[in-house]
Parts: C-alpha cells; structure tokens; sequence
C-alpha cells in the first residue's frame, strides 16, 4: 500500500514524499545508492543489482575497469553513473547509481553538509543531459546504511531538492519521488517539515492528490 506523506509544488516541478516499495514503481529513472565501487553488495543497491540481474553486474565491472585504468575509483562520492535497467526495462528507462556521503567513514561524515547537497546538483545535471528523464524515483540519499543523521538528513534533502525545482532553471524535471520506509526518517521529516514549511521553496499540495 502506497502512503503519501508530503508533496510540495514549485515553480518547475513537483516532490513527493511516499512510503512504498522502491522496486515497484514505474518511472523514467530509477536512483539506486551505490557505494563507489558499484559492487551492489548493501542494502537498497543490493536490491536493485538482484532484480536487474547478471548483465548489470557485469557492466558494473566493466566501468570499474576502466577508471582503474585512469587511477580512479569507479564512481567518486556525490558523482553519479547511469546503466540501462537490464531486468527492471519495463518499470524504467534508465538506472542512475549515485555515490553519496557514507557518514560510517570519517572523512565524508565531517563534510557530509557539503557533500549531499552536491550529490543531488550533479544528479540533477545528469537528468538534465539524458533528455527523455521527467520522471524519477529515489531514496533519500545518504539514509538508512550510510548513516546520515536523520533529522538533519531530512532538512537538508529538503532543502536541496526544493531548492533545485524551484530555481532560477529549469530542471525539466516534473515529479521527483523519495520512498521511504524507515520510520525514523519518515518522523524526523514530517518534523522538520512542520517546522519549516513557511520557509521552504515552493507550496503544500499534499490535500490535493
């Protein structure tokens, strides 16, 4: 069963806060949140490597292959890779892998307030160069596993995207949907919300869908 809790109109676009099941929605892009040598071995990433099968893994390494090639890891926190969905082809166009700060190594905790709001800028500059994206579904990034603090995870997801839909430019994103399931992170952004709500970009719309 589908739960609305928050959705937020701005000048470009919609956010939607929902408690559902990631894999089981249908969209233009899934977000998956991989580590940085997309290994799909954790939690949400696990999931989504599971369900699209062999050939993602494959390519995968194959990206990996090649930035060690240039003395790179495969994916450098708040960067992002983008993969066909293989399996997933029927629910979305494209699988976006996003590396986003993993608070559980100290060095990305202590610049976490930096490096999530930079993580969803270039994940919105790599929807942007697709084209055919207008839909999305994600997590909220840096949650669950990486141990972002949940309350100030909450405001700054907030913030970010709100910021980001009701810019100066134009995203050419219509709906951008985070699903939830942790209780903590769905309390402490109904919190902060209620909160902040007069200050946050854009207008409630939450009673009209």
């Amino acid at each position: 069963m589908v739960q609305l809790f928050m959705s937020r109109t701005c000048k470009w676009g919609k956010l939607k806060v929902i408690g559902a099941d990631l894999h089981k929605q249908t969209a233009d892009a899934l977000i998956t949140p991989a580590n940085n040598r997309l290994s799909g071995r954790e939690g949400l990433d696990a999931i989504t490597h599971k369900l699209a099968g062999e050939e993602l893994l494959k390519k995968c390494r194959e990206i990996s292959a090649e930035q060690r090639k240039l003395n790179l890891p495969p994916c450098p926190v708040t960067t992002n890779v983008v993969t066909e969905p293989y399996n997933l082809e029927k629910q979305f166009k494209h699988l976006i892998h996003v590396v986003s700060p993993d608070c559980r190594r100290p060095n990305q905790d202590e610049r976490r307030r930096d490096l999530l709001p930079a993580t969803y800028q270039n994940l919105f500059e790599t929807l942007k160069e697709l084209k055919d994206v207008r839909i999305v579904v994600s997590p909220p990034l840096s949650m669950g596993i990486f141990a972002y603090p949940s309350r100030e995870g909450a405001r700054l997801t907030l913030e970010s995207l709100l910021g980001i839909l009701d810019g100066d430019e134009d995203p050419e994103i219509d709906e951008y949907t985070i699903i939830v399931k942790d209780r903590n992170f769905i309390g402490n952004m109904r919190t902060v919300y209620r909160e902040s709500e007069d200050q946050l970009p854009g207008f409630d719309s939450t009673n009209e869908m």
